[in-house]
């Protein structure tokens, strides 16, 4: 499962964060992510009805751990505990974490209390030049995680699999 670090403001302009784990692109400019109402990052969004998502690292698993086991509600400087900076994105009011390399920047869309179903729309994609390769995101450079929850470990991702749309021909 993806490791999704969902992050927003709170009305003082102080950000929050979490790690969520049950999420993911549906469509081009769409992403879907399951979220408890009782969470701080969820009222933080409900009210600036924006927020970013991006993934955590190989080199940040600590942190990104950290913010999905402390709760905001009881600790309001998680974020900074973490280690984690915020930059404000230009796109949405929402913070940017400068320890993540890739943000996707988010309106909300919709939130159903009853499925905790929330829907944002990715208004931009930010990321840093250090894990571009010839202007795509690499993600042997990025180095995303994975929650395996049978296991409940993390694991990075890396190792190429196949050509996409390719490697599934010779079976034709």
């Amino acid at each position: 499962m993806p490791v999704l670090i969902v992050a927003a403001y709170d009305r003082q302009g102080r950000p929050n964060a979490m790690n969520a784990a049950w999420g993911g692109i549906f469509s081009d400019e769409m992403i879907g992510i399951c979220l408890s109402e009782g969470h701080k990052t969820t009222k933080n969004i409900l009210a600036a009805r924006a927020f970013t998502v991006s993934m955590a690292t190989a080199a940040q698993t600590a942190a990104c751990d950290y913010v999905g086991i402390v709760s905001g509600n009881d600790d309001p400087d998680k974020f900074a505990k973490a280690g984690f900076h915020a930059t404000r994105s230009a796109h949405v009011d929402a913070p940017m974490i400068d320890e993540l390399p890739m943000t996707l920047e988010c309106e909300l869309v919709s939130y159903d209390a009853e499925s905790c179903h929330m829907v944002g729309r990715i208004v931009n994609v930010s990321a840093d030049e250090s894990i571009l390769t010839d202007g795509r995101i690499d993600l042997r450079k990025l180095r995303p995680v994975t929650y395996v929850p049978i296991r409940l470990e993390y694991v990075e991702l890396g190792a190429d699999a196949g050509k996409a749309f390719a490697c599934g021909r010779k079976l034709k």
